[in-house]
């Protein structure tokens, strides 16, 4: 077994769900307007640890046995009006239009529709994008109904004993030789796949037990796979730090040509509305389900621990989104520095080609009496004077408007002190005049009020 053969992206684990050799009840599923738009999978728990795949008939489990059945909704361009008829397509009968409604909507939503408790945290970016998170949940006592968009990493079943991260691996060589006692080579690009997850596989799964361990083991699957996105993001930026210190100018410039951080700003800032999304409805699940006789304690604990979780992944996701706009202003501030060099630049030149401007356009002027030409005609031997004369008359004109601010401030100031010291001097004298007038009367040195 190769694990280069392994595809990077998740098609490949849900084909496997439906290859899989888990006993299947029934797979009669029923024909839909759409076929092949949606992915559907069921299952029947028995409530001792194991599962089957069943038909897609939406019948809620009897007695300890309950159900579960899951529609993946495709990732691409779409209106959320479609998405809402292909949820009627599958899930129309027995569900009504208020829960399809509940299921399919924007926003977070808790709360009981038609006696079952639905919950949802459908981030409302597009559909295509890798940053749009969406997932809804109907749940009673017997029976799970879930809504993703896309596939959620380790969301399903898969057989014992076919996870991949059990297996003993070897570094691939460039003979293609393996050491003794592995079974599995494994290749660069596979190994950066395998470190952006930060959970087990399928195959590691427990099986739910109970309608509770299901509730959280949906929500536990949803919580990764965000934290797998922050991962991602925490690797692409380290590269993207790396090529920064090592890189020159063609790639800061083409950096900012792509408008990469901003962009990925953005993402970050959808993610942190996906998590705010589940710090408001899982602490209300939690909540509500508290109060369910089928919802273990246990379970109850579980949902408070994931909910830390989420918001210890926000301030994570703060400390990249302040990462992202240090990056970006380090490159606006280079970008800068790089305008005001080429400005210099230009100024030096400019200083360069003024004096040869002004001599040129002085000689250059269409008028008589310039010096050193071959102008004689005594009628026009005082223009070039008189042109001269009116130059100057206009320059000593723009410096005193340039100037006379200044001017008129120093002269105000100027006013205002001599104003001051003429005022301190005639009370200096006036309190003299009094106290000596004081002291020839004997008064005893006091004034009279």
């Amino acid at each position: 077994m190769d694990l280069a053969q392994i595809q990077p992206a998740g098609d490949r684990e849900m084909e496997e769900m439906d290859s899989s050799t888990v006993p299947i009840l029934e797979n009669n599923f029923q024909k839909t307007h759409f076929p092949g738009m949606v992915r559907q999978k069921s299952y029947i728990f028995d409530g001792h640890g194991n599962y089957y795949n069943k038909e897609w008939d939406l019948i809620e489990g009897n007695g300890k046995q309950f159900c579960w059945y899951h529609v993946e909704l495709p990732k691409g361009k779409q209106k959320l009006s479609q998405s809402a008829q292909h949820l009627i397509d599958v899930l129309c009968p027995p569900l009504k239009l208020q829960d399809i409604l509940s299921l399919v909507s924007n926003g977070p939503f808790c709360g009981h529709v038609d006696g079952a408790l639905v919950f949802r945290v459908n981030s409302p970016g597009p559909p295509s994008s890798n940053f749009t998170f969406r997932l809804a949940a109907r749940v009673t006592e017997n029976s799970v109904i879930t809504v993703s968009l896309g596939r959620v990493p380790r969301l399903g079943f898969s057989p014992v004993g076919r996870s991949l991260l059990s297996e003993i691996p070897s570094i691939e060589t460039p003979r293609r030789e393996r050491q003794q006692g592995s079974s599995i080579v494994i290749r660069e690009h596979v190994l950066e796949f395998l470190l952006t997850m930060n959970h087990s596989e399928e195959a590691d799964n427990p099986v739910p037990k109970s309608v509770s361990n299901l509730v959280v083991h949906v929500i536990d699957t949803h919580v990764d796979h965000l934290q797998d996105v922050v991962t991602q993001l925490e690797m692409e930026l380290d590269s993207v730090e790396l090529e920064l210190d090592q890189g020159g100018f063609a790639l800061k410039k083409e950096m900012l040509d792509d408008r990469r951080f901003p962009k990925m700003h953005l993402n970050l800032q959808r993610l942190l509305q996906v998590i705010a999304h589940g710090e408001q409805v899982f602490p209300r699940v939690k909540e509500k389900c508290s109060s369910k006789h089928w919802f273990a304690s246990e379970d109850i604990n579980s949902l408070e621990e994931l909910i830390g979780r989420l918001r210890r992944l926000k301030e994570n996701v703060g400390f990249l989104a302040n990462r992202v706009t240090a990056i970006q202003a380090g490159l606006d501030s280079w970008q800068s520095e790089q305008i005001n060099r080429k400005l210099y630049y230009l100024s030096f030149l400019s200083i360069i080609f003024l004096p040869l401007s002004t001599i040129t356009g002085v000689f250059g002027m269409n008028v008589g009496g310039v010096p050193w030409t071959v102008q004689k005609d005594p009628a026009l031997k005082d223009g070039f004077r008189n042109v001269m004369v009116l130059c100057l008359a206009m320059l000593i004109l723009v410096l005193l408007c340039f100037i006379f601010p200044a001017l008129y401030s120093r002269l105000s100031a100027w006013r205002q002190r001599r104003s001051l010291r003429r005022n301190w001097s005639y009370n200096r004298r006036s309190f003299l005049r009094r106290s000596v007038g004081i002291h020839e009367s004997g008064s005893g040195g006091y004034l009279k009020i």
